[in-house]
């Protein structure tokens, strides 16, 4: 369920956005970057081995507050935010697209890079998870999208999952996020719409 659909402009016009949650990010850098574009707490990690101490941080965080994950959109940054959200069901989770995450030398990809009108976007479009969710979605409809399998599979996931605002993520997990942030059947094929007639332009 998307917890944030205010239109944008509302989002951008604001001088500094409140974030109730405590957002949890990989590190100092990153915290830096939060600040400069929202009034927020943070909770670093960092890095992938996340202690029992940071985990329970985050458990109290979220019983007290409510807790956003906000992690790099990478493959670090992804293991990060599955295990926090193993370890600590029910986190809401924003996602930055790769494109907003890119060092402006071209070297590293992280919150950090992101401008404060990237992060705010982000977070105008946290999702909770939906543990009851029925699927949607199947795995077989993902093969036949061409968002498994072939040459254009994972072009085709990361731009869907910037439509959809999930992210990118692997098959598996791509079809796990359709169903627990309750994607629904119409914005699905809506977005992959989208993204077919780009890449028919692209042609």
């Amino acid at each position: 369920m998307r917890c944030g659909d205010e239109p944008y402009s509302v989002v951008s016009a604001m001088i500094m956005m409140k974030v109730k949650e405590v957002i949890v990010v990989e590190g100092k850098d990153d915290t830096a970057a939060i600040r400069r574009a929202v009034d927020a707490d943070t909770i670093e990690t960092n890095g992938a081995a996340i202690g029992a101490d940071v985990i329970e941080r985050i458990r109290l965080a979220k019983e007290r507050r409510g807790v956003i994950i906000f992690t790099d959109p990478d493959f670090p940054g992804e293991k990060i935010r599955r295990t926090i959200a193993e370890q600590v069901p029910g986190c809401k989770h924003a996602f930055l697209p790769r494109e907003a995450a890119k060092a402006k030398n071209g070297k590293g990809i992280g919150v950090e890079h992101a401008s404060p009108d990237d992060i705010r976007r982000a977070l105008a479009n946290v999702y909770e998870e939906a543990a009851d969710w029925k699927e949607e979605i199947t795995f077989t409809e993902l093969v036949e999208a061409g968002l498994v399998g072939g040459n254009m599979a994972r072009r085709r996931r990361q731009r869907l999952g910037e439509e959809l605002k999930i992210g990118y993520a692997n098959g598996r997990q791509f079809h796990k996020r359709l169903r627990v942030f309750r994607i629904s059947r119409a914005a699905f094929y809506d977005a992959l719409a989208q993204v077919i007639q780009e890449e028919a332009g692209d042609a």
